[in-house]
């Protein structure tokens, strides 16, 4: 995760810290300088310290969202599922259209185990956000798991329709209808791919599961 800053060494990250700490030390409270501090702790996956920024952002105010969002992120890589949770809710109490915070908590039910509760929240995101991939990426690799074939084939259906060039869905698409018995639509969907020129190695597991 960049948080929207270029890749750079590790060693340059911590060089960056060093200087952003200074810079905390010597000037009031800034929460720009605390959200860069953050965004950096998280670069370095220095999980626990990101989230006591963050909470220091929050201490003077609140409702910051952005704050609340990443905290949540931070919490999950701590496997802190239950205060992440707690986070996501808030902020979608604030906002109830978020659609990053409705995918957090969906991932965090499943880290729990409430595979149920996080298919009916990618349900909302797909209904909120019907023109947004991601909501039926979400929910079509769910479904897929939980071997609910036909509807996951509806959603990679639809996430292929809106970014039709991505050869990560349409392998994912062909692999449920493998599961399905269905290896003659399989067959047809992988040499779509073979004449667009996907890289065969890509194909060649899935060949050899249709034979």
């Amino acid at each position: 995760m960049t948080i929207g800053m270029q890749a750079q060494s590790n060693q340059e990250w911590r060089d960056s810290l060093n200087a952003i700490s200074q810079q905390i030390a010597r000037s009031p409270y800034s929460a720009a300088l605390h959200f860069r501090k953050a965004a950096i702790n998280l670069e370095l996956q220095q999980w626990e310290y990101a989230v006591d920024e963050y909470k220091t952002i929050l201490q003077h105010d609140e409702k910051n969202l952005t704050a609340m969002f990443y905290r949540a992120y931070a919490y999950t890589h701590l496997r802190r599922y239950d205060l992440a949770k707690n986070d996501y809710n808030d902020i979608l109490l604030e906002k109830p259209t978020h659609m990053e915070a409705r995918l957090g908590l969906a991932y965090v039910y499943q880290q729990m185990g409430k595979r149920n509760d996080a298919l009916d929240l990618l349900g909302i995101v797909v209904e909120q956000h019907p023109d947004s991939v991601a909501g039926y990426v979400a929910r079509a690799s769910l479904e897929t798991e939980m071997q609910r074939y036909d509807a996951a084939l509806y959603d990679w259906e639809e996430a292929i329709k809106r970014d039709p060039e991505n050869t990560d869905y349409q392998l994912s698409y062909i692999d449920v209808l493998i599961s399905m018995g269905r290896k003659e639509a399989a067959r047809r969907e992988l040499d779509k791919l073979s004449g667009r020129g996907v890289n065969q190695g890509a194909l060649r597991a899935f060949y050899k599961r249709i034979k």
